[in-house]
């Protein structure tokens, strides 16, 4: 399995684009702005989207990407999520109010667009390559993935604040190879993420105490604005686990 990161960061500008994350070519984790690197030949081939959460940083280009090449692919696009996060995508997004609901264009036999709802836990096998949803703790409600190719496992946490069952989980994981992180925020707006239900590095300082399994580890969803500082702080905290900022274009395989 091969992850190439299109997106990573909690805002845009200077080149900072929002989640999305391409398995292969033809699987996205999360479809925020960095879909929009992808050129029309890469977005044709992608048939599945697995979507951590409703937020619109992680999804604002589904929208867009359904658009482009609905009318040129000979099937429909799957959107996989739990089934609170396709309520939302279905009521708030593609209403015919904000977008049209690709579930029924061209027709209902043979639309652009379908859904899949997830299970927490439960595994999905797409050609060898297992996706499971993990635990997450948001404001809405969310989910993280584990990619495991047999040989190895990525783990991307999606949004997410202090979470005792997703270690409970990630713990479980024997091959486990990369986790991917988030920590949205510096110290001094602690308050603010555990009001959002993010992380910041002294959050993420407790929660890394709670990994029982070694593994590269990834730091995702920083603001722009403040993302040298952020890590300045990871690496003060807990610079013993040797953490990097998670780059666009970086490759993963495993």
């Amino acid at each position: 399995m091969k992850l190439r990161v299109l997106g990573c960061s909690g805002g845009i500008g200077g080149g900072a684009q929002t989640t999305a994350m391409l398995l292969d070519d033809d699987v996205l984790i999360d479809a925020g702005t960095g879909v929009g690197s992808l050129g029309v030949a890469e977005m044709v081939k992608i048939d599945h989207i697995f979507v951590t959460h409703a937020h619109l940083d992680h999804v604002a280009f589904i929208p867009f990407l359904v658009d482009t090449v609905g009318s040129i692919r000979t099937k429909p696009l799957t959107i996989h999520a739990i089934q609170a996060t396709l309520d939302i995508l279905q009521a708030h997004l593609f209403n015919w109010q904000i977008w049209p609901d690709f579930t029924k264009i061209p027709d209902n036999n043979l639309p652009y667009m379908r859904y899949e709802a997830l299970s927490l836990g439960h595994t999905i096998e797409l050609n060898g390559r297992k996706i499971t949803p993990l635990p997450a703790n948001h404001v809405i409600p969310a989910v993280g993935y584990q990619l495991d190719s047999g040989r190895g496992s990525l783990v991307f946490t999606g949004d997410t604040t202090t979470n005792d069952a997703l270690w409970t989980a990630v713990n479980k994981i024997e091959n486990l190879k990369y986790l991917i992180i988030e920590s949205a925020f510096c110290n001094k707006k602690r308050d603010i993420a555990i009001r959002s239900k993010h992380l910041c590095p002294s959050l993420l300082a407790e929660e890394l105490e709670k990994l029982e399994q070694t593994a590269e580890i990834f730091i995702t969803h920083l603001k722009p604005s403040e993302a040298d500082a952020i890590m300045r702080e990871i690496q003060q905290c807990i610079g013993r686990y040797s953490p990097r900022r998670l780059e666009n274009d970086q490759l993963f395989e495993f």
